[in-house]
């Protein structure tokens, strides 16, 4: 089995980042004079990705295979990255931007002949999967507390998702597309356990009728100076659908590291 590493997509993925730095700068804001609360805050955010679950049937029916994207790609890893952008509107209100493409590629023979929207794929002859969850969220929380040591938030995010699962065997190829709009509840903490230290829990979440989703990470911030932050852990992102259309669901795990600059 042989995994192939993005190449067009990373490339792409790295600009669009880039971009939504770009714009948060083109707000011609500058860092908060001592004593004021930061109004913005921009955070980009690196790492790597490995798939733990990814099972798949176009259409959910008989005449459909159920098959692991796992088994015919590998675990990974392949690189992963996302941006925000959060505008603190009032004393206890903020909204926040996420902009979070994922696209995994690879290639692998299955074992068995998959059925697959539309088209046949024979067993033990490579075959290229692209998995594509691009997701596009918009939240807002409220601040219910903050202390000296402990901060929490409580809001709503409204998520549109972009996804793709595609085949190519050959000649062959079928695709799923979906964009859909999903709503989630959101949560976070910060723990500030030593001056300059801290540690975060971030949350959209929600489960119910025939899918769920869940995007949770925990890390460990450091603080540069009054502006500057940067902080690493682990995040995990789970869920999918089971509809007529489709049957897709998905584990996947992602170490990361970013970047905040508070303006």
């Amino acid at each position: 089995m042989t995994v192939v590493a993005m190449n067009r997509t990373a490339v792409s993925t790295g600009a669009r980042l880039a971009l939504i730095i770009a714009f948060a700068a083109a707000l011609g804001a500058t860092p908060a004079e001592a004593g004021e609360a930061s109004r913005f805050s921009a955070q980009i955010e690196g790492g790597a990705v490995w798939q733990t679950r990814n099972d798949v049937q176009v259409p959910n029916e008989a005449t459909a295979t159920r098959f692991s994207l796992v088994d015919l790609v590998g675990t990974g890893p392949w690189p992963s990255g996302r941006a925000y952008l959060t505008w603190r509107a009032g004393e206890r209100h903020a909204l926040r931007v996420l902009f979070a493409p994922l696209s995994i590629t690879g290639t692998g023979a299955p074992d068995l002949a998959i059925t697959f929207a539309g088209e046949t794929y024979a067993p033990g002859t490579p075959t290229e999967a692209t998995y594509q969850f691009n997701s596009y969220r918009l939240t807002y929380r409220y601040r219910i507390h903050e202390g000296d040591r402990w901060t929490w938030w409580a809001g709503v995010t409204a998520k549109v998702r972009d996804a793709k699962i595609e085949l190519r065997q050959g000649a062959v190829s079928s695709r799923k597309t979906d964009v859909g709009f999903v709503p989630l509840l959101h949560l976070a903490a910060a723990w500030r356990f030593a001056p300059r230290w801290s540690v975060a829990l971030d949350a959209d979440a929600l489960a119910g009728g025939p899918g769920r989703a869940e995007d949770v990470a925990l890390t460990l911030g450091r603080d540069l100076g009054k502006n500057l932050a940067l902080y690493g852990g682990y995040r995990t992102v789970e869920g999918g659908a089971d509809v007529d259309e489709v049957y897709a669901f998905a584990w996947l795990h992602y170490a990361v590291a970013g970047l905040e600059y508070r303006f």
